[in-house]
């Protein structure tokens, strides 16, 4: 956790230290997004209302150790927010390309396979697999008790292994 130093002088005021914090948990921020929403251009509306959301807030936040958390909470919440007031939810279903790779295949990517997860499963998948939380923390995050995390997280791996043995039954290879 070498971002904790940050998020003191952050806290105090550093604008430099808050700009490599956000840097650093950018990838997450996008991921998380992805989980809730259907377009990148909504992710990043909802990565650019948390920033100003976090930045607002940060002198508030009493633990440095828990930036992450509370960075995930805040960002969770836009994403919440955004899906009620604009009424754009993400299809259960969603139909992908596949792309075509240079000797003819078609290359099928984990992330398309998690794209066609229905909402529950997709979400938690992409919070650990993406989003890098632990099962704890997304239990925490979607206020749900860790069973149940563990058991969508347990049947997204069954779904999506039998979504990449399919593939490979059709002559599709997945990578």
């Amino acid at each position: 956790m070498e971002w904790i130093d940050d998020v003191m002088r952050a806290r105090s005021g550093d604008p430099d230290a808050f700009v490599r914090l956000m840097r650093a948990f950018e990838a997450v921020l996008y991921q998380t997004a992805r989980a809730f929403l259907h377009s990148d251009e909504d992710c990043a509306d909802a990565m650019q209302e948390t920033v100003l959301r976090a930045y607002r807030s940060i002198k508030g936040l009493k633990e440095p150790a828990y930036f992450k958390t509370w960075l995930v909470r805040i960002h969770i919440n836009e994403c919440k927010r955004m899906l009620q007031s604009r009424k754009s939810y993400v299809p259960l279903t969603e139909e992908t390309d596949p792309r075509i790779n240079e000797a003819g295949f078609v290359v099928m990517e984990l992330q398309e396979l998690v794209d066609r997860l229905e909402a529950p499963l997709r979400t938690i998948a992409r919070l650990y697999y993406y989003g890098d939380l632990s099962v704890k923390e997304i239990a925490e995050q979607l206020r749900l008790p860790e069973g149940t995390v563990k058991s969508r997280l347990h049947r997204a791996r069954g779904i999506l292994a039998s979504l990449s043995g399919e593939g490979r039954e059709k002559g599709v290879g997945c990578s």
